[in-house]
């Protein structure tokens, strides 16, 4: 049957920039295989298919596939899917923010859409508070699959596995030259974070209140132009070893080197002694059309 298929460049609002996403409007009756299948197909860092809720509580469910497997949540999947389904009249449109919930694999989580002139402008998800998990990798091993030396390591910060949904590796540089010079070994990468991590977040600290980050996939596509989960997991990072303060907003700058260039907001609040990151972005539509399937 004919399903239809839209893509979407997230963490950005002009045309061939941010992260492409590849979205699936009627995903109830697919099976995890087909879905699966299809991810392959459209061969996008991820791909989502909406279906109806299984929780009361929910406007939508979230299936989110990479090209090799299904992931509980992602950071810009749920930006780019909100913000197409208030494009297509499934949240309303009204004057400030509509706030409403959706079903993910990480459990039910809210999502904030920004509306200005009848148009979704921004959209905000609250993230899974984060976890920490220290980064038993061999330093000289890691810094050589990223065709990096150790001298390029930042001084203090240390290399730990940060998840808000699912685990990163952040990887803090001195600077921003050392982000320029990364060639990953993707199979001497892969097999150091397989554990653990989904990919390598190498990150570069900026002026107040930014940062620069490489995201490195250790399998097919190399790279992620934005990576939402990520930027989460770092602004709860940053927090964590005091290099940003709670409810202070941070910009993450990605896939610049790709020609892909992305903007990421975050805040982190503390809830307890906990770290919640709510991360942003905008959106833009490329196309739209069906997929037998």
């Amino acid at each position: 049957m004919k399903r239809r298929l839209y893509q979407l460049d997230v963490f950005t609002s002009k045309p061939f920039a941010g992260n492409p996403l590849a979205v699936i409007t009627d995903g109830d009756g697919l099976s995890a295989q087909r879905m699966q299948a299809i991810a392959r197909e459209m061969n996008l860092s991820e791909t989502v298919f909406i279906q109806k809720p299984t929780d009361n509580r929910a406007l939508a469910r979230l299936r989110i596939f990479t090209t090799t497997q299904e992931l509980p949540l992602a950071g810009h999947p749920v930006i780019g899917t909100w913000y197409l389904l208030a494009e297509l009249g499934v949240v309303p449109a009204q004057d400030g923010a509509v706030h409403v919930w959706q079903q993910t694999g990480a459990g039910v989580l809210p999502v904030t859409i920004e509306f200005k002139d009848g148009h979704p402008a921004r959209v905000t998800m609250t993230q899974k508070a984060a976890r920490f998990f220290p980064a038993r990798v061999p330093k000289a091993a890691l810094m050589q699959s990223l065709g990096l030396k150790i001298a390029d390591l930042h001084a203090s910060l240390p290399l730990e596995y940060v998840s808000t949904g699912i685990f990163n590796l952040m990887v803090p540089l001195r600077g921003r030259a050392a982000l320029k010079k990364i060639k990953i070994d993707i199979h001497a990468l892969a097999n150091l974070i397989a554990e653990h991590g989904v990919l390598a977040y190498c990150f570069a600290l900026g002026g107040p209140g930014k940062a620069f980050a490489r995201g490195m996939i250790p399998w097919e596509l190399l790279e992620d132009p934005a990576t939402g989960s990520a930027g989460g997991s770092l602004a709860a990072y940053l927090v964590r070893h005091k290099k940003l303060e709670a409810g202070k907003h941070l910009e993450i700058t990605q896939g610049v080197e790709m020609g892909r260039p992305s903007r990421i907001h975050v805040t982190v609040q503390c809830d307890g002694s906990k770290l919640v990151p709510q991360v942003s972005g905008a959106a833009v539509r490329i196309f739209e059309g069906h997929i037998e399937a």
